[in-house]
């Protein structure tokens, strides 16, 4: 089991299925340094999911920063986004 980083977090986003979604999370990403560790994203029956493993030790926003603005790019778009630090996301899942 890899040893957990105070600085990942899960990236979890649900919503009608459209075009733009992994571009206006990951560009919010991108524009605040967070490095994308693992991805992996789903369409069924026109909802989508996605899930994220990331590191924000070099991140330019702190962790409620950075959540407020995944929270208006989701906005935005029409999609739920979460994020969790990896230990409490393990932690409330058993993991």
């Amino acid at each position: 089991m890899a040893e957990l980083s105070p600085t990942r977090v899960v990236i979890t986003v649900i919503g009608k299925n459209r075009p733009g979604i992994l571009a206006a999370i990951t560009r919010v990403l991108g524009e605040t340094n967070v490095d994308i560790r693992d991805i992996t994203q789903s369409v069924i029956e026109n909802i989508f999911t996605m899930t994220m493993l990331a590191d924000t030790s070099a991140c330019t926003l702190d962790f409620t920063g950075l959540q407020q603005e995944l929270t208006a790019a989701g906005d935005e778009i029409g999609v739920s986004v979460q994020m969790q630090r990896e230990d409490v996301f393990n932690f409330m899942y058993r993991l």
